[in-house]
């Protein structure tokens, strides 16, 4: 999984984390089309552990792809109810107000 964090004072921070074969992808579902790029969800790649850590520590998080919305539903992070598909792929967002 592919793991970075955007820091912006006064706003906190956003965990984008993705499946490492997601990355500089399109998918699309309809007329929704999101880019999978290295700019938002980074090219480092994290340990489950260290990605789990990021989760629990943010109030906003964008999570793309089978093993990482897995790994976020296992953990307790996000409930699979609330995960959507985009095409075929896992999406979760995380926004704790």
């Amino acid at each position: 999984m592919f793991l970075k964090i955007h820091r912006s004072p006064g706003a906190g921070m956003v965990v984008a984390v993705c499946d490492r074969e997601l990355i500089n992808t399109t998918i699309a579902d309809g007329e929704v089309e999101i880019r999978i790029t290295e700019s938002f969800y980074g090219n480092r790649v994290a340990t489950e552990e260290e990605v789990v850590t990021a989760l629990r520590a943010t109030e906003n998080a964008n999570i793309m792809g089978e093993r990482s919305v897995a790994l976020a539903v296992r953990h307790g992070i996000v409930e699979e109810a609330s995960c959507i598909l985009v095409g075929r792929v896992p999406h979760a967002l995380v926004l704790r107000l």
